[in-house]
């Protein structure tokens, strides 16, 4: 999620979700150690609870990353040996750490004796070669061992030579069943699955018997997906927490609560201009909000043109949401 789960796009999704587990973008260790950490690691209370996911191979590097990040006031520390993008396997981390197993297990570990909040890992099930139900197996075996408080499994492998990154999201074929297996075989484990996962409903189908789901790229292109979330887990999952399981539907909001959203953002995107920013910042990771919504077209039109015209201020916000609101009156206007 490099360049999408920034620090404004998980403000306006804490809108939508209160329980929501937040992840940030992965976030090299050596920037941390080396760049500006306010720039890099900053966020807004209201996010929580959110986890600062870390890239690296360096056991030294990424505790002192970890620890750095817990002083943040992060609710937990995730390592990224799933992503890849051209940028990781450059750097030999992400998902070419599926080929190295015991030195992800080494960076765990020093992870967990640097930092009191959980460290926890995200995995492909394998890469290239390697046969998943042997690489998944070993590298979680290992991790566990070194301390890790949870797994989250992207159930398909990487190809890191013959598929771009984007190829990799889509075309390696999805094992669901195979980390039922894992968790199967580690029950005292957090297990989560990733991958592929579209809906609420499918994610829900496919956690069974599993400890949680996570969404990525359908979370952001269909915002919208997170205002089932917290009808359906009242409470927050967190490594090593036991599920609380699905208790309702998801209930559709209401007018005051679309207004209450687009007020908090008004005002986040307000302070956002204040501190030398531009709304546009904000409201690019918007538009994917309202899908399917009577208005929908017209609210991605505000937010794409008039949010980046010079001295564009929250009041794009309130015309691109006016568009929805105001459809959404006259919709139930014409049913009575």
């Amino acid at each position: 999620m490099i360049d999408w789960s920034d620090r404004h796009y998980r403000v306006f999704a804490r809108q939508l979700t209160k329980n929501a587990l937040l992840f940030t973008e992965m976030i090299v260790a050596d920037a941390i150690l080396r760049g500006d950490r306010d720039r890099l690691l900053g966020f807004d209370a209201v996010e929580q609870p959110v986890v600062l996911q870390l890239g690296g191979n360096d056991p030294a590097k990424l505790a002192e990353a970890a620890r750095i990040g817990e002083g943040f006031g992060y609710a937990e520390i995730n390592l990224n040996v799933g992503c890849p993008s051209d940028r990781v396997q450059s750097g030999t981390f992400g998902a070419c750490l599926m080929r190295e197993p015991q030195l992800v297990a080494d960076c765990v570990a020093a992870m967990k004796a640097a930092v009191a909040i959980p460290v926890t890992v995200k995995c492909r099930i394998g890469v290239d070669d390697q046969d998943p139900e042997v690489a998944l197996r070993d590298l979680v075996s290992r991790v566990t061992r070194a301390g890790t408080d949870a797994v989250w499994v992207h159930a398909r492998k990487a190809w890191l030579q013959g598929l771009s990154p984007k190829e990799n999201r889509d075309i390696p074929p999805l094992d669901y069943g195979l980390v039922r297996r894992l968790k199967a075989e580690n029950p005292n484990l957090f297990v989560g699955l990733n991958g592929g996962l579209h809906t609420l409903d499918q994610a829900l189908e496919e956690m069974t018997g599993l400890d949680g789901v996570m969404l990525g790229r359908a979370a952001y292109q269909d915002s919208g997906i997170l205002t089932g979330v917290d009808d359906l887990f009242p409470h927050p999952l967190r490594a090593g927490d036991e599920p609380s399981g699905p208790v309702a539907r998801p209930q559709a909001l209401s007018a005051d609560d679309w207004e209450a959203v687009r007020d908090a953002m008004m005002a986040y995107a307000g302070g956002v201009i204040a501190r030398g920013g531009r709304v546009a910042h904000v409201t690019r990771h918007m538009i994917g909000l309202f899908q399917g919504f009577p208005g929908a077209r017209k609210y991605r039109q505000v937010l794409s043109t008039d949010a980046t015209k010079p001295g564009a201020g929250p009041e794009v916000i309130a015309a691109a949401f006016a568009a929805v609101l105001s459809a959404r009156a006259e919709t139930a206007a014409a049913a009575e």
